[in-house]
């Protein structure tokens, strides 16, 4: 309970042009009621001056008619009043509108020069430069690996380009992976005493 009671409410977002707003609508509001009242006074006054002529009374009549024709300039006014009221409500809704752009416009440019000062006119010609020294410097090892190669090799590298992409490999040995025991050098030199020593014995068969 305690965090219903102490909590803060909400400030108010409504604005001054919101109130005027607000205002004008309901003085309209009230034009309107009035004039929808008046013309209804009207027309039963305008039946009743006809009655009072079939009655004869011409000059009870015409002293009605011209109350009626007052009211009736009053209604006039009163549309004229209503239109004003109108025009000026659509003034200031507009205005608020053209408001809000230019808040978004201040918003804009304020963000704008900010991002100005981050990166300089000197940052952006700097880093022109260096993507452009990097294109340059690419066009040049294409162009010399493209004069280094011969047809031959061009032919042979699409070649190759599609063995791999239709996935033909050309299979080659697996390695060993065990590491290869070399010879001691008293094994070497022991055939070499062996053919020696049978030597004499082959010659003395021989003769």
């Amino acid at each position: 309970m305690g965090n219903v009671f102490g909590r803060k409410s909400r400030p108010t977002r409504v604005t001054e042009q919101d109130k005027a707003i607000l205002q004008l609508k309901q003085q309209r509001d009230k034009l309107k009621q009035y004039q929808k009242r008046i013309s209804l006074q009207l027309d039963k006054e305008r039946l009743l001056a006809k009655q009072l002529l079939k009655d004869g009374k011409k000059e009870k009549a015409l002293l009605l008619l011209k109350k009626k024709r007052y009211q009736d300039q009053l209604l006039d006014k009163t549309e004229n009043q209503i239109s004003n009221l109108e025009r000026m409500v659509q003034d200031i809704e507009f205005m608020q509108i053209e408001m809000k752009v230019i808040e978004g416009l201040k918003v804009g440019n304020d963000c704008l020069k900010s991002m100005h000062e981050i990166m300089s006119v000197e940052d952006v010609e700097r880093i022109l430069d260096e993507t452009h020294e990097s294109i340059e410097y690419q066009r040049q090892i294409d162009e010399m690996l493209a004069g280094a190669l011969t047809q031959e090799d061009e032919d042979a590298v699409l070649a190759e380009l599609e063995a791999i992409t239709q996935g033909d490999d050309v299979a080659l040995p697996e390695v060993p992976t065990e590491p290869i025991l070399e010879v001691p050098e008293a094994a070497k030199a022991e055939p070499e005493r062996r053919e020696a020593k049978n030597k004499p014995d082959r010659e003395m068969l021989a003769a």
